[in-house]
């Protein structure tokens, strides 16, 4: 037997021929010849820039840097001016088929964000450190006195950048990004289009004196003997479902949606004498039926989950759970107040209609609740 070298391994007797290494020593160990390292390529010569070694030309950098931000800041104030000087849906086509709004606002915002984008780029190519540095591979722990040093890093990295020494590079830079601000604080407008910020229309529903309730959905009548003891009715206004007979508007988009978001309740039946003197046995309800929003008090989820043995109805989202029987009290859950309740009676038909609308104002928790 031999190895690639044609050297015989075993010996006619069949033990291993012993190896030799470079001083004639031998062995049944191969020597190994180290290989000859890779020659460092190196580095090229470090090239100054012209900002490195002219002080006119790293001034004259400055002044482009901070002029940059200087006209991001105006182009943000700009995309303010345009937002309420240009209606939405008006001069649709005053540029090229488009809006002027739509134009003046991606032009106004897009020119801000290129402005900051190219200034920052620029001050990193021009006026930062210039210099090589080789750093090792490091464990992926980071023991104290690594995070020290990383610290340290970052404020000599700070240091290097030049913001310190150039006021003027660093106070336009800032005013630039907190001017851009603007725009996102103004865009926020339109997350409550018309009147939705008329804080007076969380206190109302559409429930008036003499509405009746109707089942969700299909919008029909609820008569007060076809409901049994334990059962739970999702409900909503009659005016939700407008017709010639009841005369109730047409409500339509945004303003359809908002109501019946507000106006959702439950209806549930059980043995009059559970019932507390908190859920206004002798004025709000009709022999055990009684009546409350749908809307949670936490966060505004809708709830349905009854469990009939004790009374509870919970919420999905959260797990906040009211007891109805007990004016629909939280005995469970983030919720800190009990569900409305709609004053209810019966007309002279026998179905259910409401008294007035809730005596409070429905669904989650805001600023001004104490003040309705």
């Amino acid at each position: 037997m031999s190895n690639d070298d044609n050297r015989p391994v075993n010996g006619p007797d069949g033990t291993p021929e012993p190896y030799s290494d470079e001083t004639g020593a031998q062995s049944h160990v191969p020597a190994r010849t180290p290989a000859d390292p890779i020659a460092d390529p190196g580095l090229p010569p470090h090239t100054w820039r012209p900002t490195d070694v002219d002080p006119k030309a790293e001034k004259r950098a400055e002044r482009q840097i901070a002029a940059m931000f200087i006209a991001a800041m105006i182009s943000a104030v700009l995309f303010v001016v345009a937002y309420f000087s240009f209606s939405v849906g008006d001069n649709w086509d005053t540029f090229l088929g488009l809006g002027a709004s739509t134009v003046s606002l991606g032009v106004t915002l897009g020119v801000s964000l290129l402005l900051i984008g190219t200034g920052i780029i620029h001050l990193a190519r021009k006026l930062m450190a210039d210099a090589e540095m080789v750093e090792m591979r490091h464990p992926a722990a980071s023991p104290p006195e690594d995070r020290e040093a990383t610290v340290a890093a970052l404020n000599a990295g700070l240091d290097e950048a030049g913001i310190g020494r150039r006021p003027l590079v660093r106070n336009t830079m800032i005013g630039a990004v907190g001017v851009l601000g603007l725009p996102a604080v103004v865009l926020l407008r339109d997350l409550a289009p018309g009147d939705a910020l008329d804080i007076d229309k969380l206190a109302h529903t559409l429930w008036k004196p003499g509405m009746r309730l109707v089942r969700d959905v299909v919008g029909t009548p609820i008569l007060a003997s076809e409901i049994e003891v334990g059962d739970l009715i999702n409900a909503a206004p009659e005016a939700m479902f407008p017709s010639e007979e009841n005369g109730y508007p047409e409500l339509e988009g945004a303003e359809e949606q908002s109501e019946k978001a507000k106006g959702a309740i439950i209806i549930v039946r059980m043995d009059p004498d559970e019932l507390t003197p908190a859920t206004q046995p002798d004025k709000w309800t009709v022999d055990g039926i009684i009546c409350y929003s749908k809307i949670c008090t936490h966060v505004g989820c809708p709830i349905s989950l009854y469990e009939r043995t004790t009374h509870h109805v919970l919420c999905p989202c959260h797990q906040s759970t009211f007891d109805l029987a007990d004016g629909a009290k939280v005995v469970f859950g983030p919720a800190a107040r009990p569900l409305p309740q709609l004053p209810i009676k019966v007309d002279e038909e026998g179905y259910l209609v409401a008294q007035s609308d809730f005596t409070e104002p429905i669904g989650a928790s805001f600023w001004e609740r104490e003040k309705l």
